[in-house]
């Protein structure tokens, strides 16, 4: 069964440099409007229990074909139909207002979502408990951290069972902890078998949570299929046109832990033994070794622990995971623990290259915690050997099947 039927929908929007050239137009025939095309006319049907990934840059008309699904838009043409209630975060919050207090707010949501007041009443108590907002519920919203504010905000619209549910950049929210519930909760949907249409710039998120996805540009349907394959085109369209790579500063992120996240204490990057920031690695002659210590919630799942390599244009070159390679960390009672990840004889080509470390839940969904451009790795090579890495390989000769020479001397 289709949820979400599309039938050449598209949105543009029009407008009028001046108030006169409204009066103008019709006068004179002539059209003075602009149009901005935000969706060209787009034809897609997503089956019940399908998790789409939206990915594209800004401006690529995620957001409003997200929009037009909720019914927050309305189309310019084509024709949208929806089987099933819509639970959409567009926009955290959009519906509170600032003087109201939490528990206000909480019953103004759910008239936007349309809901009466006396399902509210039914689902109070669980939106509290799950915000973690019980002593603060009679302040008024304008009081809270924008954490707090956004722990509500995604409490109230994902406490409704929804037939199909909306995300628009807002898969994780609130501290870590936080974080980690608004994962579990958004899983738990998934294995109900919920529709969920997934918008995000994190790439990583989208193929490990969709079993589809979409690629917007410019408000045309670019690439619609498996995630793998997607978000790779996704890349190397990335890799075409200027991107500005932030330094990273190789430090590992200063914060408490606290119930329900985790943390890395401690990253260390050796060549044959040698620790430091700078390394230099001999091509297929230098050992690498990456150490990582860290610590979590012990009453979780063990974390798992991500590593990639970058080039120096800040593109992935390689990666390894626990969680791939079906390595469980151990830990202590007190949720600390340690990895050392190696690679033998690092067959990288010469260059400069970068390492990053990434610590995650036991789905390797969500980030607890990272450590980007912790080294950088200065490769030197013998010989020409052009490319990125040097593959194993064995050469190998055979007499020609027919004497050649023969040949000649009987003509």
């Amino acid at each position: 069964m289709i949820a979400v039927d599309l039938q050449d929908v598209g949105k543009s929007y029009r407008s009028y440099g001046y108030a006169r050239d409204v009066l103008w137009e019709i006068i004179t025939k002539k059209k003075k409007v602009r149009e901005w095309i935000a969706l060209h006319p787009l034809t897609l049907k997503i089956p019940n229990g399908q998790v789409v990934g939206i990915i594209g840059t800004n401006g690529a008309g995620k957001s409003t074909l997200l929009k037009l699904i909720a019914g927050t838009l309305i189309p310019s043409s084509g024709e949208i139909r929806v089987r099933g209630q819509v639970a959409a975060l567009l926009e955290l919050g959009a519906g509170f207002h600032p003087d109201m207090s939490g528990r206000e707010n909480v019953y103004l949501g759910g008239s936007v979502m349309g809901l009466p007041a006396s399902r509210m009443e039914q689902l109070y108590s669980e939106i509290v408990n799950f915000a973690g907002l019980e002593g603060f519920m009679d302040q008024p919203v304008k009081t809270y951290s924008s954490g707090m504010y956004a722990r509500l905000a995604f409490a109230v619209a994902t406490a409704v069972d929804p037939d199909i549910l909306i995300l628009d950049e807002t898969l994780s929210v609130g501290d870590g902890a936080f974080a980690r519930k608004s994962f579990d909760r958004i899983t738990g949907y998934k294995k109900a078998g919920k529709t969920i249409l997934f918008c995000s710039h994190n790439l990583y998120q989208v193929e490990a949570i969709c079993n589809r996805v979409i690629w917007l540009d410019r408000g045309r349907l670019i690439m619609d299929g498996e995630p793998a394959r997607v978000t790779a085109a996704y890349v190397e369209f990335l890799k075409s046109i200027e991107c500005d790579i932030g330094d990273g500063g190789g430090r590992v992120s200063p914060f408490s832990l606290i119930e329900g996240s985790g943390r890395l204490t401690k990253v260390e990057v050796s060549a044959d033994g040698i620790a430091g920031h700078e390394l230099s690695i001999e091509t297929g002659g230098t050992d690498l070794g990456i150490g990582v210590s860290f610590e979590s919630d012990p009453a979780l799942p063990p974390p798992n622990v991500a590593v990639t390599i970058l080039d120096a244009n800040g593109w992935a070159v390689t990666s390894a995971s626990t969680e791939n390679d079906r390595v469980i960390p151990e830990r202590n009672e007190y949720g600390q623990g340690e990895v050392c990840l190696t690679f033998p004889r690092l067959p990288l080509l010469k260059g400069n290259y970068w390492v990053n470390v990434f610590l995650l839940c036991e789905n390797s969904i969500h980030i607890y915690d990272r450590a980007e451009r912790v080294a950088e790795l200065r490769v030197v090579q013998k010989g020409l050997e052009r490319g990125v890495v040097t593959l194993p390989r064995e050469w190998s000769f055979a007499k020609p099947k027919r004497d050649f020479s023969q040949i000649s001397q009987q003509m």
